[in-house]
């Protein structure tokens, strides 16, 4: 499977809502030929180099399919998008175009199916209740309701201002209950940092 893929300085999770600003002609034309054949475009995290201009030296070989949902012309004159998480899937090959867009030939990740919340997955939930409250989370209208344990581990993967390292292991683990041991592991270790 062949796909466009989107350097940023940021990892997408499925089932999470990303606001891009498009301005690279590149992109322009990705977005443009992604709307007519109805499919998505790559993201994948930036761990050298810069958004804009030659592609990134190093970028993660994880990444999640972005999936548009709805776009308008921004007030700057800019193509706004909005796009929600898809597949994740893992770069095999990268082949960069004549206009200098990279399109990867990537494997679809499996997905465990979705678990239901346990007793213990009480203290998650409730921070990401307490995430939804904060503007720029509401702002996206994700809808922050977990559904299980899948869809409660990428929201607060996605949402946690953690480092893009480790939200690139995050999305890397295939089994819900694992992220979300990772994730309270990462917690633990943010909450000891802040009071030591």
């Amino acid at each position: 499977m062949s796909l466009p893929l989107f350097p940023l300085n940021t990892v997408l999770f499925p089932g999470c809502i990303l606001d891009l600003q498009i301005f690279e002609a590149r992109y322009l034309d990705m977005i443009s030929r992604c709307m007519k054949q109805g499919g998505g475009f790559g993201v994948v995290c930036i761990l050298d180099g810069e958004e804009v201009g030659i592609a990134p030296a190093g970028y993660a070989q994880v990444g999640c399919e972005a999936l548009i949902t709805d776009f308008k012309q921004q007030d700057n004159g800019l193509l706004g998008i909005r796009v929600q998480g898809g597949r994740r899937f893992n770069v095999l090959r990268t082949e960069i175009q004549r206009d200098h867009l990279t399109v990867a030939e990537v494997e679809w990740l499996e997905d465990e199916p979705e678990q239901p919340l346990q007793d213990e997955d009480a203290d998650l939930v409730a921070l990401l209740k307490a995430l939804a409250e904060h503007p720029m989370v509401e702002a996206l209208n994700m809808g922050t309701e977990a559904t299980g344990q899948q869809s409660l581990a990428n929201q607060l993967a996605y949402l946690l201002p953690f480092a893009e390292v480790d939200k690139i292991d995050l999305l890397q683990l295939d089994d819900p209950q694992q992220r979300l041991d990772a994730i309270q592991a990462l917690l633990d270790e943010l909450q000891g940092e802040l009071f030591a």
